[in-house]
Formats: structure tokens, C-alpha cells, sequence
């Protein structure tokens, strides 16, 4: 789910860009530092409890909070601001949209946005399914589907650790088993074949 944050943040300004507009350094050391990057996110009922990680995609706002300090023996100046972000904060049971861009032997790696999570070969179909590496493709043994890279899949979000603030360290489960989850060919042939 896509959410609007609003945080503050210490920007350290280098000094090659002191010269410059300040308001305009801030906001680019803001966006290098913050965006691409995951964040804790604290609840608005709860103050100081955290209810997950968002990933930040775009700074849409940034304020200067009073002045900036410089520290001595660093040439930088360490400038507080408040700043307004979108951000991807992907939830449990969340249903996604992705694409298949791995196939091992243990499942699919699905890339949904800036994520990528784990569709294990159990969690495909209910099917006996066969495993063709060379194509990078499961084949379900009875009813002949198969799931290959490149395929549009919808997945639901059944584990999730976005325990670090590393995106490539973490760890989301999908299921594709349940009612309307699926291959989408699948679901659009199924569709199809109900309203004929």
C-alpha cells in the first residue's frame, strides 16, 4: 500500500555544495540520502511504536528545521529537517501484483514495486507440478499450466521481515493458491470460461 510520511531527518550538507543554493543542497542530500531507503514507521495512535518498514520512493516536501550546525574537524554542515515522502509499506495478507523474474527449484521470486519476495513451489497450485530449469518454468502435471519467467502473477503477501533497513535483505512469502490468485492468463481464461 502506497502511504504519505512525514519525518524528520538530519541532512548532512558536504562542503562542495555549500557554495551553492542551500535550500536546493538540502533537498538534493535529502532525496540521495532518503529515497531508495527504508524506514521505520511510528503509529499516529501510539507515539514511539513502530507498525513496520516503509520503503521511500519519492520526497515530495522538505522544511529546514532552525539552523544547521557544523562540527568541528568536518567541513559538512548537519542541517534537521522535516520532510513529506511517498513511500511502499507493504503489509501481511496484502493481495500484489508482479512478475515472475527467477525460477528455482524450491519456487519463483516474484518483483512486485521496489520489492522482491519468495512464491515457493508449494504455494504455485494445486497440482503435482514438474520443474523445466533449461526453460526457467513450473508445469502443473494434470491441469498443463505453467508459470514461467516474464509471467504476471497475483500474490498474496503470507510472510514478511523487513527487519533491516536493506531492501535486499528482506523476507516476503506469497501464496497464489487461494480464490483470484494466480497467473493472470489464468485468471482472465477462468473468466472467461464463466461468462460463456
Amino acid at each position: 500500500m502506497y502511504i504519505f510520511v512525514e519525518d524528520e531527518y538530519i541532512a548532512r550538507i558536504p562542503p562542495e555544495l555549500l557554495g551553492e543554493d542551500y535550500d536546493k543542497s538540502v533537498l538534493d542530500v535529502a532525496r540521495t540520502s532518503l529515497e531508495g531507503r527504508l524506514i521505520d514507521v511510528q503509529s499516529e495512535e501510539q507515539p514511539g511504536k513502530n507498525v513496520g518498514k516503509c520503503y521511500i520512493l519519492s520526497i515530495t516536501d522538505v522544511k529546514k528545521l532552525g539552523e544547521g550546525a557544523i562540527v568541528h574537524g568536518d567541513g559538512g554542515v548537519y542541517q534537521t529537517i522535516r520532510y513529506k515522502a511517498l513511500g511502499y509499506f507493504p503489509e501481511m495478507q496484502e493481495i500484489v501484483e508482479g512478475i515472475v523474474t527467477s525460477v528455482q527449484k524450491f519456487g519463483a521470486f516474484i518483483r512486485f514495486g521496489p520489492f522482491e519476495g519468495l512464491l515457493h513451489i508449494s504455494q504455485i497450485m494445486d497440482d503435482r507440478i514438474d520443474i523445466d530449469l533449461g526453460n526457467q518454468r513450473f508445469i502443473g502435471k494434470d491441469t498443463k499450466r505453467d508459470l514461467k519467467v516474464g509471467d504476471k502473477v497475483r500474490v498474496r503477501v503470507v510472510a514478511l521481515n523487513l527487519s533491516s533497513s536493506s531492501i535486499r535483505d528482506s523476507k516476503i512469502g506469497f501464496t497464489m493458491k487461494q480464490l483470484g490468485l494466480g497467473k493472470l492468463q489464468w485468471l482472465e481464461k477462468k473468466e472467461i470460461e464463466e461468462n460463456s
